[in-house]
C-alpha cells in the first residue's frame, strides 16, 4: 500500500509540473497547489481547490488545506 501510495503521489506531483509547463515547484501536488493558490486570491485556486476538496470529502475533510500544510511540513506521503 505505501508502494502505492507514494506512486500516486509522485505522479500527481508531476501532473501539477506539467499543467504549469515547469513553472509549479516540483514537489508539490494538485491539492496542494490549488490551496495555495486559493490563499493568494488566484482565480484557478478559487475553481479548483473546492472540485478537489468536493472529491476527497468522503475521504479527509480539507483535503487541500491539509496537503498543503503536509507540504510546507514535510509530512506527506505514507506513515
Amino acid at each position: 500500500m505505501t508502494r502505492l501510495l507514494n506512486i500516486l503521489i509522485a505522479i500527481d506531483q508531476l501532473v501539477y509540473v506539467l499543467i504549469t509547463l515547469g513553472k509549479g515547484q516540483p514537489d508539490e501536488t494538485l491539492s496542494s497547489a490549488a490551496f495555495r493558490t486559493e490563499r493568494d486570491g488566484r482565480i484557478l485556486g478559487r475553481i479548483f481547490r473546492p472540485i478537489i476538496d468536493t472529491l476527497f470529502r468522503p475521504f479527509e475533510k480539507n483535503h487541500c488545506r491539509n496537503s498543503y500544510f503536509a507540504e510546507v511540513f514535510r509530512t506527506q506521503g505514507p506513515k
